[in-house]
Formats: C-alpha cells, structure tokens, sequence
C-alpha cells in the first residue's frame, strides 16, 4: 500500500489549505464538505474553484514580443524584414512591437493541466462539466509540453500573484504524477511522489504552527530558519548550509522539528530496525550548532524527528536526552480526521512550551 493511500485524500486539502492560505477563502468553502474517493478529483475541484475566481477578476496578461509583417507601421521597424519585403515587391512592412496578451506561460500551464485532468477516467462528469466551460476562455491560450516546464523559473508578482495557488496545485499533479507512454501521450498516475509530498508536508507543518500558534500567541514563532556553523576558525568553504524545516521560538526555548514522510519510518539492518541514522545524526548538529550559537543567553533548545506515521507496526515515539539537549522522535497519524491531526501537533507545543490554544 503506497502512503498517499493511507491519508485521507481530504487531509491532503487541509494540509494544501495551510500551504496556501488562498485556499481558506470562501470560495473554497464548499471543497471542504465534499467527499473525494482520489486525488485527481480533489485537484479538479480546486482548480475548476481558483480557475472561476480567476476569470471573474480577468486572466492574467503580459507583453509578448511578437515580429510580423503588417500593412501599417506598428511598433518598431525590423530594416532586415522590411527590406526583403521590398525585394520581393510586397508592399507590408515588417514590425517588431510587444502585444498584452493572456498567452502567457501561466496560462498556458493552467490550460495544459486541465486538458490531462480532462483525461482522466477517475475524474468525476461534474468536476469535467466546470472545467470544459472554463476552457472556453483559454482559447487564445496554446498547449505546451509541461514536461519542459522550468517550474524554478517563475515568478510572482503584484499583478499575477493569485496564480501562486493554482500553478502549485499544477506542479503537484505534474511532478508528482505525470508519466509518459510509448506513444508520447501523457497520463496521470496515482499520486505517489514521495518527495513532492514530502515538501508539502514540511509546509503544512511550518504554516500550521505560525497561523494558529504565532498568530495567536503573542512571542510564539514558526519559521524555516538556517543555523549557522559555530566554526573554531570561521572557514566554512563546502559546508552545506543548516536550513531547518520547522523552528518553534518561544520565551528562552527553541523547539527544531525537522519533518520527515518516507515510506518506510525505520531503516533495517540484520533484521534490526532502528531510525535513520542520517535523520538523527542531521538533527542532532542542529541542536548542537544552534545551542552554541545561543550561549550564554539562558536559552533552551531541543530537536524533533517528526515522521509521517506508515502502516509499520513499529511506531516511533521516543525521547532521548543527548550531551544535555533533548531530542525526541514523534509520529504524526495523517490517517484520521484534521481535528485529531491537529490535536497531535498542538499537544507537541504545550509539551515542550506550555501554550494551549
């Protein structure tokens, strides 16, 4: 049984809800109270939503350089164009002028995706219905290849900001289930992508933390913070850099979490099962690093392996006190309703901080 299998397909929208808090607005709403039997059918719904919203508010557009041959003057003049046209006796002028157009990469990535949506035998008639209409927006919106999509590349900004949800959702679906056939068409697989799931469980995690702790009590922070190396004689060519998952702050105590979702918690050797040693070894220099960074100030700090819980039998709950720092291993059940999930993560804070909510 591959994970994504044993969270519930609507936890995986909770959890998409606190990546991107765009999906907490109203519009939303009403994702929340309906049932989804696969993953293919919770991403239509979003996107038939964000798309909608979109197209009330106008699609995003931009200046595309565009180089042609014209019976009138626009924008610049292309000499070489031009004058090949007077050899050839055609009385047009070549222009070179940037036009605002909606076929635009974003666009075409959100029109893209939904035509493999459109596709798919486990898409429900309903979810296919909005989107078909959806489309007819999209018509001066070309197909592209989305395997040679540069996702690193874009960027977001004031006037296309609100593409942010819908391109994630869209990279989501690609990278974590795209596969090619013999015949180069394209098909969605199951949504099994452990490290693309991975991501969004870290992200979940962090956001979770900062929008119902950090905006609620007053000091508490959640944030994805690097630590420094604490180097005897500063050089630090080739060491990699420190970046945390999670890092809780409150009053003199740090709580590290770095969050993990594999498909197997433990590692075997010789038929003996124990946590990663790379997972506990990483933490671990964490602590450590960032404790001799805060030295001197009276500040406590501890670290957290927080796995995703699988369908082993052995299920990590320890906590081991280490050269005076407390490192812990916890596992957070995904399997069940949101209110238990985020009983399991409120109970790590009032543990380590003290803070109910």
């Amino acid at each position: 049984m591959t994970k994504d299998k044993s969270i519930f397909i609507k936890n995986i929208y909770y959890m998409l809800s606190y990546a991107f808090t765009t999906l907490k607005e109203s519009v939303y709403d009403n994702i929340q109270k309906e049932p989804f039997d696969n993953i293919h059918n919770l991403f239509a719904a979003i996107l038939s939503k964000g798309i909608g919203l979109q197209l009330k508010q106008g699609l995003y557009r931009e200046y595309i350089n565009r180089i042609e041959n014209l019976p009138v003057v626009r924008g610049k003049i292309d000499m070489p164009g031009t004058i090949q046209n007077r050899l050839e006796h055609r009385m047009i002028v070549t222009c070179d002028y940037d036009e605002l157009s909606e076929n635009n990469l974003l666009n075409q990535i959100l029109k893209s995706t939904v035509f493999l949506l459109l596709h798919q035998k486990d898409v429900d008639e309903k979810y296919k219905a909005e989107l078909k209409k959806e489309m007819l927006y999209f018509s001066e919106v070309d197909v592209i290849e989305l395997s040679q999509v540069h996702w690193s590349d874009i960027r977001f900004q004031r006037n296309n900001r609100n593409y942010q949800l819908l391109l994630a959702i869209c990279q989501l679906l690609i990278e974590g289930s795209l596969l090619t056939t013999e015949s180069g068409e394209y098909r969605l697989a199951s949504f099994v992508d452990e490290q693309r799931m991975s991501r969004l469980y870290e992200k979940f995690i962090l956001e979770y933390y900062a929008q119902e702790f950090g905006q609620r009590v007053k000091g508490f922070s959640s944030r994805a913070l690097q630590i420094p190396w604490q180097l005897d004689d500063g050089y630090d060519v080739l060491l990699p850099a420190m970046q945390t998952d999670i890092t809780l702050i409150y009053g003199n105590q740090t709580l590290i979490i770095d969050a993990k979702y594999y498909e197997r918690t433990l590692q075997s050797n010789f038929d003996v099962q124990t946590i990663h040693s790379g997972n506990m070894y990483q933490i671990f220099t964490y602590v450590k690093n960032k404790e001799v960074q805060l030295a001197g100030t009276g500040h406590k700090v501890s670290g957290m392996l927080l796995y995703a819980k699988t369908d082993e039998d052995l299920v990590p709950d320890n906590v081991y006190q280490m050269s005076g720092n407390q490192i812990s291993v916890k596992t957070l059940d995904l399997n069940q309703e949101f209110p238990k999930i985020a009983e399991q993560l409120n109970r790590i804070v009032e543990e380590h901080f003290g803070v109910t909510i």
